[in-house]
């Protein structure tokens, strides 16, 4: 009698949670997927909005964007976090806290500070940009922070420390008994790295990098504050479909969102079978 008093209060408990869940997810979520196959006029159910959003080139170009700019960042990020990941294992302990700890921080310093941050540094007028400028170095003189380049230096802020988070414990996984294995049969270190450790850090780098590529993929804040509706990016294009100042059409944003939240879902399906691999071959 007691257990089931307690289970009781338990399940009361929850309550709260369970209306928020459904008020900001569930609720949203099911909104967004019935103004999707609505038409324009939100008279009728078709699916008009999905052949707009994969025929219109305008549509088709904002996605096209949208993933080569994850992809791009989040391979640049790959690269950086596995050589990262690599050294916060080698250091002591409180020197990994310390990175750790940082890393955390920039892994969420995102948004319109981080935007702010980039334009007062390297901006048309920014600190670094007239700094060296007034020093006659030509670092500078070639790049534009409002454009493609710019764009990946910024996301590659935010996703090079989310890799190394992500990327670091599994090297504890690689035992240090494999290493002194293969060096005893005449293994060196390129061997040990390209036969042993790499295979075995590939599944847990390509599941890092799906969580990359959708971290990248919602980024809007970021985007919108640095470039606006100057580059056409996915998320912006919703923003300005269901919340522009000129032309609304909600169905059509919502399209584009189930398009993006269903790459982002199948990125995360990608990541949760491949960390189920590495779970299975470090195990």
């Amino acid at each position: 009698m007691l257990k089931r008093r307690v289970d009781t209060k338990l399940l009361l408990a929850l309550v709260p949670f369970c209306i928020l869940i459904l008020a900001f997810e569930i609720l949203p979520a099911l909104s967004v997927v019935i103004e999707s196959f609505k038409n324009d006029e939100g008279t009728g159910f078709s699916f008009e909005q999905y052949v707009t959003a994969f025929t219109k080139m305008f549509y088709l170009q904002a996605i096209k964007n949208s993933v080569l700019i994850s992809a791009a960042s989040s391979f640049i990020a790959i690269i950086a976090g596995l050589f990262i990941a690599y050294a916060i294992t080698r250091v002591s302990e409180r020197t990994r806290t310390r990175v750790l700890m940082i890393s955390n921080m920039t892994s969420n310093f995102a948004g319109i500070p981080l935007a702010f941050a980039y334009i007062i540094l390297l901006g048309s007028n920014g600190v670094f940009t007239l700094l060296f400028e007034h020093w006659g170095l030509s670092i500078f003189s070639g790049f534009n922070l409002y454009s493609w380049s710019g764009l990946i230096l910024v996301y590659v802020y935010f996703q090079i420390p989310l890799a190394a988070l992500l990327l670091y414990p599994t090297y504890y996984g690689i035992r240090e008994e494999w290493r002194e294995a293969s060096a005893l049969l005449g293994a060196g270190a390129f061997q040990y790295w390209s036969r042993i450790a790499l295979p075995l850090l590939l599944p847990a780098a390509a599941g890092t990098f799906t969580i990359l590529f959708a971290n990248a993929m919602g980024a809007y804040a970021t985007a919108y504050a640095l470039v606006g509706a100057n580059y056409n990016l996915l998320a912006i294009r919703i923003s300005s479909l269901v919340a522009g100042e000129v032309i609304t059409r909600p169905q059509l944003g919502s399209a584009l969102a189930m398009v993006l939240g269903l790459t982002m879902i199948l990125s995360l399906w990608i990541n949760d079978r491949l960390m189920k691999r590495v779970r299975r071959d470090l195990g």
